[in-house]
């Protein structure tokens, strides 16, 4: 859907996004980006800013082995379709949101948000992941987006599934003025595979593990079927 999807981010789409299918096909999906937009404000604007009397610092966790070695020409914040296919990525859509925020409880603005998560078929986008399942080629695997005065960020995704001894998790990577840069993962409430995730058990303290763990919940301002999870980051200062 492009970074019509993401219309408050400082820059505007570049040549080769604009570059990729036909003039209908970017038609439909500024359409339809501005629809998911509106929804994702949505969302954000009904939940106060829950940290700012509890701002403990979000927990790191590893990067993991399979950050993109080339970042896509697609690379917003709509990872669920990706520009000149017209497919829709597998899996369960989830709106994953939330606030980038200071030690205390102030939002950042513009904090530059990465995320990258395995398709529904438990791949990779990356040519270390030699996992017998095909590439979801309607995923897109990586989004960024840059926040603005309220801090917040939206990305349209799938939720997470788990591979191989890793339960579900999207990865994150998050860096802005004034604070230092994090990398850490968020997981899914109730998936049974957290009992075991190596990862996610490494961190010793059960309230820094929760702060990882977030529901994916259904919500009435959703299309039916999807589903929302709210992620809030608190950084230490520079």
């Amino acid at each position: 859907m492009g970074r019509r999807w993401q219309h408050w981010q400082e820059h505007e789409a570049g040549p080769s996004k604009r570059g990729v299918g036909s003039d209908v096909d970017w038609d439909r999906r500024r359409l339809l980006g501005a629809t998911v937009s509106t929804v994702a404000a949505t969302l954000i604007a009904r939940t106060p800013l829950a940290l700012a009397s509890h701002v403990m610092r979000t927990p790191p966790q590893s990067r993991g082995p399979f950050y993109p070695l080339q970042l896509p020409l697609d690379k917003d914040n709509d990872l669920v379709t990706v520009a000149g296919r017209s497919g829709v990525a597998k899996g369960q859509i989830a709106h994953v949101i939330g606030r980038v925020l200071d030690e205390h409880g102030q939002p950042v603005a513009k904090a530059r948000v990465e995320i990258w998560q395995c398709d529904a078929n438990g791949r990779y986008r990356h040519p270390g992941d030699q996992g017998g399942a095909p590439e979801d080629p309607n995923f897109q695997g990586y989004g960024e987006f840059t926040t603005g005065a309220d801090g917040a960020y939206r990305f349209r995704t799938i939720r997470p599934v788990p591979y191989a001894s890793r339960a579900p998790h999207v990865h994150f990577a998050i860096k802005g003025p004034g604070v230092k840069a994090l990398v850490t993962q968020l997981y899914v409430e109730g998936a049974p595979e957290n009992e075991r995730d190596f990862l996610l058990n490494g961190i010793p303290d059960p309230e820094a593990r929760r702060r990882l763990v977030v529901p994916f919940q259904s919500d009435p301002a959703l299309r039916s079927g999807e589903l929302v999870a709210r992620f809030d980051v608190v950084l230490a200062a520079t």
